[in-house]
């Protein structure tokens, strides 16, 4: 980020705006209220409405927990993990996104400082030229109350969608990025399945290792038919039911270097050269806190027409913790994995770190069927599959792959496997936790059919 500076020069965030501000101007849009900018000058502001967005999206900064020690120093000494300025019981700061779908405008208003990491994760259908409907993600940025110096720009880049157009891309350089105080609908297509991940553009190496990050996923045309799977649940349009499963669960990789974190609060300037990753988080979490459950659900918005994972919100929209978790208000997404004896599992891991993950799952073998939102199939349709018990993939990569739950070892409970990062800096950070995780195998038919990607089984 820019350091204030005395001089009459601009910087690099000003000499971008600059330029788009004559960009805006050189089209004739310089002075329009954006939310005109949707239609041509003079139609009424009803005319110019578009439809209501499926998910309404919010970005801003705000305040996580990482685990406190030891405590972290940069190069002068200065002690930049537990950050001296966050407040209890929070100790790291972050920039994100909220899923302020349903909020009225003074709510959304009120999550200014409130940001969560990773964002919420959400899924679509893949287009379905028969009965056609656009998927609408609407983003307003309501700014940066830890950097009021700041007028960061903010975008949603839906990172390898094969099919979007240049205005909504969200690379800022050759589409649409949204001010402070302005709001902008992504208009997207889904042609192709598979998971892929979102992020803002703006900045990327900042706004993305800060957290503006999360998964995104699109089912096939194919779901729904019984006779190839009984679920009907498939992760691509496979003809044969070679990718159906009974339980999906999304696994995202990001990072926390607590110096650039530190440096973002206290209007410095990070060494983006010193990289070093001091947190390797699965779902914005790190273990154990990746086994405690979701926060509290909102269960009335659970259904068949859910697009993200309804995370309960009191009267003002802020987020809803669990009870003796307050810690992890922001960090809302458990990172458990639960299924039956028996039953086929998508783990759908996405990798938004500067480093490369390798995810491990002790005593079992996954079937890799995709990679990159691209089945696993050669140019003559050979199936090119392979079972692994480790996945290794890079930033901005994802990988589709299934296992078979193995039979109960009997008795109560359920067995357990560990789901981690083999590297071991990164399955045990240097302050305790790491990329760690369970899965946890229960006696078949103990636990209900799965309602919605992630869901525990228990807490509906």
């Amino acid at each position: 980020m820019s350091k204030p500076s005395n001089t009459t020069s601009p910087s690099r965030r000003r000499f971008v705006r600059m330029a788009g501000q004559a960009a805006a101007a050189a089209a004739g849009l310089g002075l329009l209220p954006f939310k005109k900018l949707l239609g041509p000058v003079g139609m009424s502001e009803a005319q110019a409405q578009t439809p209501p967005p499926d998910l309404y999206y919010a970005g801003t900064d705000g305040w996580i927990h990482l685990p406190d020690g030891p405590i972290f120093s940069n190069s002068l000494g200065v002690q930049t993990h537990p950050d001296d300025l966050a407040p209890a019981p929070f100790n790291t700061y972050i920039f994100g996104f909220r899923d302020v779908t349903g909020h009225t405008d003074a709510q959304r208003a009120a999550q200014k400082n409130k940001a969560q990491h990773s964002a919420p994760m959400f899924w679509v259908d893949q287009f379905n030229p028969a009965s056609p409907k656009d998927f609408r993600v609407q983003l307003t940025n309501l700014g940066l109350a830890q950097r009021p110096d700041l007028f960061d720009a903010h975008t949603i880049h839906w990172h390898g969608f094969r099919n979007v157009i240049t205005f909504f891309d969200g690379e800022p350089t050759g589409s649409v990025a949204v001010m402070t105080g302005r709001t902008f609908q992504y208009i997207y297509r889904p042609r192709d399945p598979g998971t892929y991940m979102f992020h803002c553009h703006v900045e990327d190496t900042e706004h993305v290792h800060m957290g503006m990050t999360g998964p995104v996923f699109v089912r096939p045309l194919q779901n729904g038919n019984t006779s190839l799977y009984p679920s009907g649940k498939y992760a691509y349009n496979d003809g044969n039911g070679s990718t159906g499963y009974d339980r999906e669960f999304a696994m995202f990789c990001s990072e926390v270097w607590g110096d650039s974190h530190w440096a973002d609060s206290h209007i410095q300037l990070p060494e983006w050269s010193d990289y070093r990753a001091d947190f390797s988080l699965l779902n914005g979490r790190v273990y154990p806190d990746t086994l405690a459950p979701h926060s509290p659900l909102n269960t009335a918005a659970i259904g068949p027409g859910m697009h993200s994972l309804p995370i309960a919100t009191d009267a003002s929209g802020d987020l809803i913790p669990n009870a003796g978790l307050e810690h992890l208000q922001y960090q809302p997404l458990s990172a458990l994995v639960t299924c039956n004896a028996g039953d086929r599992v998508l783990l759908r891991f996405a990798n938004l770190g500067f480093r490369e993950a390798v995810m491990t799952l002790a005593g079992m073998k996954m079937k890799v069927v995709g990679k990159d939102a691209t089945p696993m199939r050669g140019r003559d349709v050979t199936d090119t599959s392979y079972l692994a018990s480790t996945v290794s993939f890079g930033a901005g990569e994802s990988i589709d792959a299934i296992f078979t739950a193995p039979p109960h070892s009997g008795g109560a409970g359920y067995d357990t496997y560990l789901l981690y990062d083999r590297a071991y800096e990164r399955s045990d950070n240097l302050g305790g936790g790491g990329r760690r995780t369970e899965v946890r195998v229960y006696p078949a038919g103990t636990l209900p059919t799965q309602g919605f990607p992630n869901d525990l089984g228990d807490q509906v």
